[in-house]
């Protein structure tokens, strides 16, 4: 379809969670395209959390697909830091990853941060830096294989 031909479609912004049966009902299709072969993506997330009593002290978020676990979120409340609850959260993110069959986990960290040293210490290493990647910071890709 050449661009000016997209006048007749209506171009938005969505509302969030607006598209969700559209990347539901569309993505093994994109992500063929993608690859240039037929996906079959069992993508999936895991929510880790670790408690203190009733209250979270600390949750991991991970997303599991193709025999590859990426952490997109970690976080200790101040209180709790220093007690090894951010280190037994990875490492049950790494059990789970585990029994999935991924042979490798990946972080993104603002580089040079202490998140970078953090996940360095435990067991991950530098694959990549982006330069100025997000907020105009420098990103540090690190991952720690498993197999």
């Amino acid at each position: 379809m050449p661009w000016t031909e997209a006048g007749r479609y209506g171009l938005e912004i969505a509302k969030p969670g607006e598209l969700d049966a559209f990347w539901h009902a569309n993505d093994r299709e994109w992500r063929s395209e993608l690859w240039n072969f037929r996906v079959v993506w069992h993508e999936q997330t895991h929510d880790i959390a670790i408690k203190d009593g009733p209250e979270v002290a600390g949750a991991l978020h991970v997303r599991i697909a193709a025999s590859l676990a990426h952490i997109e979120a970690l976080y200790v409340v101040p209180a709790a830091r220093g007690a090894g609850l951010g280190r037994a959260l990875i490492g049950r993110c790494e059990e789970v990853a585990n029994y999935y069959n991924c042979h490798k986990v990946s972080v993104e960290v603002f580089a040079e941060h202490p998140a970078q040293a953090f996940f360095e210490r435990c067991g991950y290493k530098a694959e990549a830096i982006l330069a100025q990647h997000t907020f105009k910071l420098d990103v540090a890709v690190l991952r720690k294989f498993l197999l």
